[in-house]
């Protein structure tokens, strides 16, 4: 996915988990953070950030914070609707005759559900998708921030998959050279339980790289669909 009209920028301070204060050349402007969580390790005074300019009517702040630079050189994107983004652009390529997001399954609303049509047969698949800013020692960490929400949609994925459906948990990996991301147990110990007991109920964990620009996000994955969607 791409953005436009990006602007460079030095982060202040964060009054609340909507809006930041931010300088572009020595100006102080109040930005809206496109991500509700904590990022209490990213958003630090004086980190180069980065903002795109939507200029759509009705808003009360001129820019969106997009991706921070992280005191160890890392770029990451911060914006929490992009991973749903670049995975519908990735679902697309992967041969699905059917893809829908934001499924009603349950009593959840889930990312994607997709079809492949093969013959006289139909594989039905459901995705939930997240996106992983938290980095440790090369290791990406979800969440950032206790989510009941996401517990609950690990939990819908378990009982699809019981039933027969190819459920997939996919964590967008919003950084550079992570591979793996692994539950923060300490933040979120119900996440974390969930996250376990999905892996053995037959819940596929898909990682996704990315490689992020500050005007741009795409998953880098490898895989092929047949390694993929089994």
């Amino acid at each position: 996915m791409q953005y436009e009209n990006v602007t460079p920028a030095l982060f202040i301070n964060r009054p609340n988990r909507f809006i930041a204060n931010v300088s572009i050349d020595g100006t102080t402007e109040t930005v809206h953070v496109k991500n509700t969580g904590r990022c209490k390790e990213l958003l630090l005074p004086g980190a180069e950030v980065y903002l795109t300019e939507p200029n759509s009517k009705g808003r009360k702040t001129r820019f969106d914070l997009i991706a921070v630079r992280k005191d160890n050189g890392l770029l990451i994107n911060i914006d929490s609707q992009a991973p749903n983004k670049v995975v519908s652009e990735w679902l697309n390529t992967q041969g699905f005759t059917k893809v829908v997001p934001e499924y009603t399954y349950g009593n959840s609303r889930i990312d994607f559900y997709m079809e492949h049509s093969g013959g006289k047969l139909t594989d039905k698949y459901l995705m939930e998708v997240k996106g992983c800013t938290l980095e440790r020692d090369g290791i990406g960490y979800f969440p950032d921030a206790p989510t009941q929400r996401g517990t609950k949609h690990l939990r819908e994925l378990i009982k699809a998959a019981q039933v027969g459906c190819h459920a997939y948990c996919a964590f967008v990996i919003q950084m550079d050279g992570i591979t793996e991301v692994r539950p923060n147990t300490d933040t979120d110990p119900d996440f974390a339980a969930a996250f376990e007991e999905a892996k053995h109920s037959g819940v596929h964990i898909l990682f996704l790289p990315c490689h992020v620009e500050p005007d741009s996000l795409k998953i880098i994955s490898n895989y092929s669909t047949n390694e993929v969607f089994v």
